[in-house]
């Protein structure tokens, strides 16, 4: 950027894998202008804070962070600041940060091609720029991406949605769905895999819905059978899907493709019809449940992950008994649960019948702890069988032990004198709780 000098940036990023998605591509940016990507915020002459808006707590964490670096600006006042992400999207949170006087630039989910436009401006001008998203946001395929990790990638086939369940903001942040071409797609997984990367996953809002928008109308199918043809050793995972898209050509891919990871995310929000309804999910828990059949019978041994909101505005006791009935009779390897947070500007933020905290936190644990009983069964079932695991890298309490992961994301903990991180390898199961499983080479 400018003689001599070795500028650094440092990225917070908060949220979801798109989010950690987006950072990348935010990274490679960065470094195409000159800046080296650091973790040390106290050395940083850049700081973007890359935000969140599915839950008021991950809005608080951005406010929070944003506040922070006030004391860094004081001390530097030639550092830059900026914040982005689906926070940014929102204009009642970009007139807040506006009124943070040393934010040198904000922009949404659609303006991230125009980042290095904001920091070439704060650093010449000397000029804030607030830019909301355009009304009709756009793929670039021409920003660069630096991963963070040189085994695992995130490939975003799709962005937005256009599902709009009442109490998801994702459609007024993200926008309508927009479909990459299949060709850039397949290029991108075919240079990963050339490069050695083990774990690959076709991101998107719902990936079930991919090309639906182009030409052809090129299906997630489609584009599974197309990379199950390339030549590799690596695990193809989908994040995340929607029951109601979740058709038998996918499944039939899945079952077919020798890369395809033997595990689903399939949302369930609510066991519950009624809430369903009220959700906007466009599917009941019939349809869902023929899916967790079908994908059962073709794909043998697959585990599923839900994702599940309790106390949605009008959820009786009736309700969430339901929704534990039908995790029960699913048995999932692991759900991610969700006090239903109010998103101003979603109409389930103006419901009636909004649930008292007391009750939502009361069948939240109910809920994990008939999870957990679950996960504790499947982990002890483990126990003696040799699986093949990826290795993400030493434990942070003890440089003995190494952490990996199973295709179905499962955490096993193994002992080790020599590092596999980022290699593939079989351990033999001794032990299991309810959280993690322990093993031997």
């Amino acid at each position: 950027m400018t003689d001599g000098k070795d500028f650094k940036a440092h990225i917070i990023t908060l949220g979801c894998q798109q989010n950690e998605a987006d950072s990348e591509r935010i990274s490679g940016a960065l470094v195409s202008l000159g800046y080296t990507v650091t973790d040390d915020d106290a050395s940083a002459d850049l700081i973007i804070i890359n935000t969140c808006a599915i839950r008021e707590h991950a809005e608080r964490r951005a406010l929070s962070f944003i506040g922070r670096y006030k004391h860094n600006k004081t001390k530097n006042p030639d550092m830059v600041i900026g914040v982005c992400g689906c926070m940014m999207a929102q204009k009642h949170r970009m007139d807040q940060v506006i009124r943070f006087p040393y934010v040198d630039f904000a922009f949404g989910t659609g303006s991230m091609h125009r980042l290095p436009e904001f920091v070439y401006t704060a650093l010449t001008k000397g000029k804030r720029k607030f830019i909301p998203d355009p009304d009709k946001m756009q793929i670039c395929e021409e920003i660069p991406v630096l991963r963070k990790s040189g085994y695992k990638a995130w490939v975003s086939i799709m962005y937005g949605c256009n599902n709009f369940c009442t109490y998801c903001i994702v459609p007024y942040v993200r926008g309508r769905e927009r479909s990459r071409m299949p060709k850039d797609i397949i290029a991108e997984v075919k240079e990963l895999i050339e490069n050695g990367y083990k774990d690959i996953t076709l991101l998107g809002q719902n990936v079930n819905s991919y090309g639906k928008d182009l030409d052809g109308k090129p299906t997630v199918a489609y584009l599974i059978n197309e990379i199950s043809k390339l030549d590799g050793d690596f695990w193809l995972h989908l994040m995340t899907s929607h029951p109601k898209d979740a058709t038998s050509e996918m499944i039939d891919a899945i079952s077919s493709s020798k890369y395809c990871a033997n595990c689903f995310h399939l949302p369930l929000q609510s066991g519950s019809d009624a809430i369903l309804k009220k959700m906007n999910r466009h599917y009941d828990i019939e349809r869902y449940l023929s899916v967790v059949s079908e994908l059962k019978e073709k794909c043998k041994d697959i585990t599923l992950t839900t994702d599940i909101i309790v106390g949605f505005p009008g959820e009786t006791e009736e309700d969430f008994q339901k929704t534990l009935d039908v995790v029960s009779k699913v048995r999932y390897d692991s759900i991610y649960t969700f006090i239903y947070s109010p998103r101003k500007g979603t109409p389930a933020a103006v419901m009636e019948e909004q649930i008292p905290e007391e009750i939502q936190k009361e069948r939240f644990n109910r809920l994990v702890d008939l999870q957990n009983s679950i996960s504790k069964d499947f982990n002890d079932a483990m126990v003696g069988k040799t699986v093949k695991v990826l290795v993400d890298g030493k434990s942070k309490n003890n440089e003995n032990v190494y952490m990996s992961r199973t295709e179905n994301n499962r955490i096993v903990h193994f002992e080790s004198d020599k590092d596999y991180t980022g290699q593939f390898i079989n351990i033999k199961i001794t032990r299991g709780d309810t959280f993690a499983l322990y093993g031997e080479i």
